[in-house]
């Protein structure tokens, strides 16, 4: 077989799976050709991550064959896969946080000398030798949990190279990462791509996959609709694949009128890293109000100290004219204050619940009957919400953890509306969404806003900060560097003053 570039390194054949009823993939057809990035899109639910499931054995396919350099496998788990050559790195990192980055590199395959021991100076010289190879600098006895979440990204995409992988799953790798993040991951995978090692790149982001990837495969309700080269393709055809109609825009018009402020806050502080210092900024009844900067710059400390689950040092919230320094979320959430945190598999859901549970757990006295919680109303509320929100589920007695991750963004989305908040703040609301869903999840913001609600939205994502906001607030290194109109700003102007005082 000789090795050319588009010599298929990877093939999947007439793939199938279901649950139950459900099915999930329909005889999926894909091949990953040899030094190339593959990308994969498709909306929430369309099958993408049970595929790589069945690719690495964590589910068991009912049908189908897959292929590595010609030869058919059939992996009992990931394990099974990394050692055959096989990597994924998974958006929520899976990593030992108290421990270095050199035991987490070497983690269940420790080596050990010739008296049985595990061998440290061989570990660091390993390690080195690779980190030097990938061109990526850092402190081997660091803990992980002291790292940026890029500086952790690297370190996992490190140790899939080390099983000599030809083929590297990246399963939303820029999520949490910035500009200059992204750059560098690129920048690597470019470096990976010339090595010949191939890539599967799992994105929502329309702009990155036309950046980074060869080609690109579309999901759409469990069968792979298309793949074509990015040369030869755009984004409309893209999003048209992916949710079987077209988006003529990305963003549906930010038509609401803001009324005068309701929400003041004023010189807030806090005594731990990264410390806020003096912010201060108005929000008007019905506004959207963005929050934009570098990852650590502050943003969701804000929030958070806002929201009474962040001590402040210093300063006071105000809502119609009242003031409102909370000491806890319940008594934010008592006052009308709703909060989506960017955390969801940490903070946001609770996983072994079903969706009952999650759409009601934080509005529980209205599901009463008598002195006893009501099942029927529970369960009324919860599909209520699941249409509302246009969530793929098979019923509301689901379990969260069965869904993907945009659709338990959804039903956490549900969970607080079911509470009419007045205040809304949301950290990063469409993280790991698809295009389709997201174009909802903006048309519901702008409805809320419509309704009086006052918003503010998070966001690393400079065209979604300035496609559905009224004004932005630009974060840099705990400080407010600047408040924008919408209308009357652009990207520049959004860098420049995130990087004001740095």
């Amino acid at each position: 077989m000789t090795e050319k570039k588009d010599d298929i390194i990877l093939s999947i054949r007439g793939m199938s799976k279901s649950f139950g009823r459900n099915t999930v993939l329909d005889h999926i057809n894909l091949d990953v050709k040899r030094g190339t990035v593959m990308g994969l899109m498709g909306e929430n639910g369309a099958g993408k991550s049970t595929m790589m499931k069945c690719l690495f054995g964590t589910y068991q396919k009912d049908e189908g064959t897959v292929f590595l350099e010609d030869k058919e496998v059939n992996f009992t788990g990931p394990k099974d896969a990394l050692e055959n050559g096989i990597a994924m790195v998974h958006q929520e990192l899976n990593q030992c946080l108290d421990r270095n980055v050199v035991d987490n590199l070497f983690l269940g395959r420790y080596p050990v000398n010739s008296f049985g021991i595990v061998d440290e100076k061989q570990m660091r010289k390993q390690a080195s030798e690779l980190f030097r190879k990938l061109g990526i600098t850092v402190n081997l006895n660091q803990l992980m949990g002291t790292m940026s979440v890029s500086q952790r990204q690297m370190c996992e995409i490190a140790k899939a190279i080390s099983y000599n992988s030809r083929v590297i799953v990246l399963d939303e790798p820029t999520s949490s990462l910035t500009v200059q993040e992204v750059d560098k991951l690129f920048e690597m995978m470019r470096m990976l791509r010339e090595q010949g090692i191939s890539i599967i790149y799992i994105s929502h982001k329309m702009d990155e996959i036309f950046e980074i990837c060869d080609e690109v495969s579309i999901l759409r309700d469990g069968k792979l609709v298309t793949t074509k080269s990015t040369k030869d393709t755009n984004m409309n055809e893209l999003i048209a694949a992916m949710v079987g109609r077209s988006l003529d825009n990305r963003f549906p018009p930010v038509d609401n009128t803001p009324g005068e402020p309701i929400l003041s806050i004023r010189h807030i502080s806090t005594k731990f890293a990264p410390q806020l210092q003096d912010v201060s900024f108005d929000v008007g009844k019905g506004e959207i109000f963005g929050l934009y900067g570098l990852v650590g710059a502050g943003r969701t400390e804000l929030l958070e100290t806002i929201f009474g689950i962040r001590t402040r040092a210093a300063g006071r919230v105000y809502f119609n004219n009242k003031l409102m320094n909370f000491n806890s979320a319940k008594e934010a959430m008592d006052h009308g204050f709703a909060m989506i945190t960017e955390e969801r598999k940490a903070n946001g859901i609770f996983a072994k619940g079903d969706l009952i549970f999650n759409t009601t757990i934080a509005n529980l006295p209205q599901y009463k009957a008598g002195a006893a919680l009501s099942n029927q109303k529970m369960e009324k509320a919860t599909t209520k919400e699941l249409k509302i929100m246009r969530t793929k589920a098979m019923g509301p007695t689901d379990s969260i953890a069965s869904l993907s991750g945009g659709n338990q963004q959804k039903v956490i989305f549900g969970k607080w509306l079911e509470r009419n908040p007045k205040v809304f703040m949301m950290d990063e609301p469409t993280r790991g969404i698809d295009v389709g869903a997201k174009y909802e999840i903006y048309e519901l913001i702008i409805k809320m806003a419509k309704e009086g609600k006052s918003i503010i939205v998070v966001s690393s994502e400079m065209p979604e900060i300035l496609g559905i906001t009224n004004r932005i607030g630009v974060m840099s290194n705990g400080r407010l560097s600047g408040i924008v109109n919408t209308a009357e700003t652009d990207q520049e102007e959004l860098l420049r003053l995130s990087a004001k005082y740095l």
